[in-house]
């Protein structure tokens, strides 16, 4: 084989994942009353922009999360196959140049020559204190003053292709929705630049030509230039923020896959049953928020890592050490961070359990249980929702501070985190060093705002006192 697998405990949670949510997305197309929520959703402009971006992150930690290592080359007929210990991934493969294209040490972004002054040595044997020319970037050009017409050259071409592009999407979805509604392509096209369509397609074609118009013009100038410079040892700071992408997502949907079922049959049981069965779970949670989480988090974490220093023949590939260590931090964060939506479902759940149609079922002779699974379950769920998108971005930025204060994933794993812990001494130098902090900075801020709008747009259509106000 050219490549041997390599699944990872987090890739296959992933896959688990997205298995689940195709599930859920069948399900819930069968009943008109959970798919009619759904669609208020992307019939708001913020859902689109927001489901748009947030497809782009998933996507990217998607080719991210399919590992694997290199075969070797074979010396003679007949040899074992041999695998390269370093593990890549597809996104690797498709970004290739950044993960190659490296310089000695710091590079602005689209800069031609190093951040740093060297002593070179000229033709004439001289000796000269410059900034030498970089290694990769620029090196396509014959004059070095020819780089701002290159660009703009680069910027036009791939400006062009991605309206190309753009138009034929344009084109074979009005074709198609021409055809099925019976009526004029000119009328179709009209509806859509007027914003006249059920759905706010204008803005979701506005929004996809955004996306082209900077994957075209990344993917080109990404292989000749350093789009956002590079670090310390001279590694791609653009090809940091992509690898960067799966940690964040990682760590905020795993840990959620953690914590969810401690706070739903933690909450729904303390509300429901009250009691013994509430004090003693309010008094678990309790205790369990007066331990400082980071000291929790940092105890666990050097534990595994003395284990790990301990028995390293379980741990073939640096990266399997590294997916570990990520794994455990999710799941210590989902212990830890579980409290908060426990007590908001028990909240709701001791209102629910005095409503009308919840004391019908019980005076008709239904379970606890089936009140459970029937009544009370299906109306927290919107609150469940919100409540993950929201943890979800506070996770992402809970994987920063941890990684800066050294407790959160391994170094060798690329993440925003420790993009900030290395770019922290940067920031003292004069000139300043800004594009680490700056990317990484970004990246995390547009994924947390795009989850922060897409819960706004979830609250507000499954609220029904917000659909009562339609």
């Amino acid at each position: 084989m050219p490549f041997l697998p390599v699944f990872l405990w987090t890739d296959l949670l992933i896959y688990l994942l997205l298995a689940v949510v195709l599930v859920a997305v069948i399900y819930i197309r069968q009943y008109p009353h959970l798919r009619t929520p759904w669609k208020l959703v992307l019939q708001r402009k913020r859902g689109v922009i927001s489901i748009m971006v947030l497809l782009c992150y998933v996507s990217i930690g998607l080719l991210d999360s399919v590992h694997f290592r290199q075969a070797l080359e074979i010396d003679k007929d007949g040899d074992t196959q041999h695998y390269a210990t370093e593990v890549m991934t597809l996104l690797d493969l498709a970004v290739l140049p950044l993960r190659q294209h490296a310089e000695k040490t710091y590079s602005s972004p689209f800069a031609t020559r190093s951040f740093v002054r060297e002593m070179q040595s000229a033709e004439t044997g001289q000796l000269s204190y410059d900034y030498p020319l970089l290694v990769h970037a620029g090196s396509h050009l014959q004059v070095e003053q020819d780089k701002s017409a290159d660009i703009q050259y680069r910027l036009m071409i791939n400006s062009v292709w991605a309206l190309l592009v753009w138009a034929l999407v344009l084109l074979i979805f009005l074709i198609l929705t021409a055809k099925r509604h019976a009526e004029p392509y000119l009328k179709t096209l009209r509806q859509i630049g007027s914003g006249q369509t059920e759905y706010p397609l204008r803005t979701a074609f506005s929004m996809l030509l955004g996306i082209l118009l900077l994957s075209f013009n990344l993917v080109d100038l990404s292989v000749d230039y350093h789009v956002l410079g590079t670090d310390k040892v001279g590694q791609d700071v653009l090809y940091q923020s992509l690898k960067s992408v799966r940690t964040g997502l990682v760590i905020g949907t795993l840990t959620t896959l953690v914590m969810l079922p401690f706070a739903l049959f933690m909450g729904i049981t303390a509300g429901f049953f009250k009691g013994w069965v509430d004090d003693v779970i309010q008094y678990i949670y309790t205790t369990l928020n007066s331990i400082p989480g980071v000291l929790l988090i940092a105890a666990a974490v050097l534990m595994l890592q003395v284990y790990m220093n301990n028995h390293p023949e379980n741990f073939v590939t640096v990266a399997e050490r590294a997916d570990m260590r990520l794994l455990f931090l999710c799941i210590i964060l989902g212990i830890t961070s579980w409290t908060g939506l426990c007590r908001i479902l028990r909240g709701e759940t001791l209102k629910l359990r005095e409503a009308e149609y919840v004391l019908a079922s019980r005076a008709l002779g239904a379970g606890s249980f089936s009140i459970l699974r029937r009544h009370i379950l299906p109306n927290l769920m919107h609150i469940v929702m919100i409540a993950i998108v929201l943890d979800f971005s506070g996770l992402v930025l809970a994987e920063a501070v941890l990684s800066y204060v050294g407790v959160g994933v391994d170094p060798s794993m690329i993440s925003w985190g420790n993009m900030i812990n290395s770019a922290r001494l940067e920031m003292a130098r004069d000139p300043v060093v800004w594009w680490s902090l700056s990317a990484a900075f970004f990246s995390m801020f547009t994924l947390v705002l795009a989850a922060n709008l897409f819960a706004d747009v979830v609250r507000d259509a499954f609220d029904p006192r917000m659909q009562a106000g339609r």
